[in-house]
């Protein structure tokens, strides 16, 4: 069971009995995944315009992040033409 790949990703072996240190490694690795928010908002009530205040703050985020990967992409590729050719 240790060995699925969902409890993998999750696993945070302790070394030389530092509890301290494998605690923090857990906590960004839960973090980081959304795992500590998801279960905040399943623990308590989120009122409807909290809700969707969220919601919509997520899709722009989205969005965004989405539109700057794009730009990103299009600046860093090497093989294009120059758009200043008289220049």
């Amino acid at each position: 069971m240790s060995r699925h790949l969902r409890f993998l990703a999750r696993t945070v072996m302790v070394k030389d009995g530092d509890i301290q240190g494998s605690y923090g490694v857990l906590n960004r690795i839960l973090t980081q995944e959304g795992i500590l928010e998801a279960a905040h908002r399943k623990r308590y009530y989120e009122k409807p315009c909290i809700m969707r205040r969220r919601k919509n703050y997520e899709c722009c985020r989205r969005i965004y992040h989405m539109e700057m990967a794009q730009k990103i992409a299009f600046i860093s590729r090497t093989n294009r033409e120059d758009p200043w050719l008289g220049c």
